[in-house]
């Protein structure tokens, strides 16, 4: 059969994808990008907050009426909204013919065949202990590739329902993820981006001790460019871990730290660890011990119990150490979650305009950053041609894939998607950097 796969949400989920691509070209049947072409479709869906979920459901009635048109035969849903909300789907969306939950990615084949046969398979498998090996089949550009070094969350923040949807946290062996990243640098990835839900607690759970420093100098002996490192927990992060950030030079200098708030007693409200004081006191040693650091983090307005007290304080804390790279969400309750039914709910157009309020400075800091890159000149990823800006497009060190800006930049020649560039930085544009190369 011919199969389609859309992957929706983080890149951990996308890694799920490419693990079920790979299972189904294994078995003999055809991928295609175009699910009009498809005899199945699989949406792989992410289930974390209200917009995930309606960009799910888009997606899902999208592919329904492809099946109407008779351009589709069978429509399965997998993911976290599967494993969340399971027979909910199937009751609401007819159209679905079948789940799987984030406990029985490779079971896809088999559910393909069962669905394809006039089925309805439900397989939702044991969530703590997945299979995270095998091969991939790459949705990336060739150039850069996750490598997912854990599964789950022990962390129990209070909004979240991550543990419940994906489980225990259980760290790959160091072997395992060597041996998978050997093969990634093989097939010419010059971009490593290392992902979990929390990335320094890695080998936690094998033997008692952080092992992510260890890993990081191994991954370091292989070829490639660059290494990224996406989601540090702040408290976990140590000297020994610091250290090798500092001293190896493929690990590009920006760090993805998920902060959420900065006042102690919304923190405390979050299930936390941690402190403003001591979140400060971390930032501050990291940028004495690495320069040129980037950083990165989230940030949650409207928790049930900030007043306006506690929306200052992330106000002043985010002008302060004016973080150059920050997503600001607004609170969505979740149910489930001890969040959901908190006391002190903030009324929605109060968490609303505490939003923009954010995000209006956190643009005034970005534009202050940009200013502080003119005139230097920077390593550029190329990412290819962008015909809308009529130049080249590329990533510095500072800029993770889909979540963060480009730098636009001309050049004489041709230059091929995958290569690094310097160029200089002559001017900003709405956030991004422009420059033209230095041949």
């Amino acid at each position: 059969m011919k199969v389609a796969f859309i992957c929706l949400g983080c890149a951990k989920n996308l890694v799920n994808a490419e693990q079920m691509m790979a299972l189904v070209r294994q078995a003999g049947h055809t991928l295609t990008a175009r699910p009009e072409e498809a005899d199945a479709a699989v949406v792989n869906t992410c289930g974390f907050i209200d917009s995930a979920k309606s960009e799910a459901i888009d997606h899902i009635l999208e592919l329904a009426a492809l099946k109407q048109e008779g351009k589709l035969k069978k429509l399965l849903v997998s993911g976290c909204l599967s494993q969340r909300y399971g027979e909910e789907i199937l009751t609401e969306l007819p159209e679905v013919d079948g789940l799987l939950g984030t406990g029985s990615y490779t079971e896809i084949v088999s559910a393909l065949e069962e669905a394809m046969a006039g089925g309805t398979p439900r397989r939702f498998g044991d969530i703590d202990h997945t299979d995270e090996e095998g091969a991939r089949v790459l949705a990336t550009p060739a150039y850069t590739a996750y490598l997912k070094i854990a599964e789950g969350c022990d962390n129990r923040c209070s909004y979240c329902v991550i543990p419940s949807l994906r489980g225990r946290y259980r760290s790959r062996t160091m072997d395992s993820l060597l041996s998978e990243a050997e093969q990634l640098a093989r097939r010419g990835v010059k971009e490593l981006i290392v992902v979990a839900q929390d990335i320094t607690r890695y080998g936690t759970d094998l033997n008692g001790q952080r092992q992510l420093a260890q890993l990081l100098e191994e991954l370091c002996k292989l070829p490639f460019h660059w290494i990224r490192l996406h989601y540090l927990y702040p408290d976990e992060v140590d000297d020994a871990l610091i250290e090798v950030i500092a001293r190896q030079h493929k690990i590009v200098k920006y760090l993805d730290i998920p902060l959420q708030h900065s006042s102690d007693a919304i923190l405390k409200a979050m299930n936390r660890r941690g402190t403003r004081a001591e979140i400060t006191a971390l930032i501050a040693r990291l940028r004495a011990r690495i320069p040129g650091l980037v950083l990165r983090t989230s940030l949650i307005v409207g928790l049930p119990g900030e007043g306006e007290a506690e929306f200052e304080d992330l106000a002043a804390f985010l002008d302060e150490v004016e973080i150059e790279r920050a997503g600001i969400f607004q609170f969505s309750p979740q149910e489930g979650t001890p969040a959901a039914e908190m006391p002190g709910q903030v009324p929605e157009e109060v968490a609303r305009r505490r939003l923009e309020l954010l995000v209006d400075l956190q643009s005034r800091v970005i534009d202050r950053y940009n200013d502080s890159r003119l005139g230097e000149t920077l390593e550029v990823l190329c990412e290819g041609f962008d015909a809308e800006m009529g130049c080249w497009a590329g990533r510095s060190y500072a800029d993770s894939p889909d979540i963060d800006g480009h730098v636009y930049f001309t050049a004489a020649g041709l230059v091929e998607a995958g290569s690094f560039v310097n160029v200089r930085i002559t001017g900003t544009s709405d956030g991004d950097l422009t420059g033209e190369i230095e041949e």
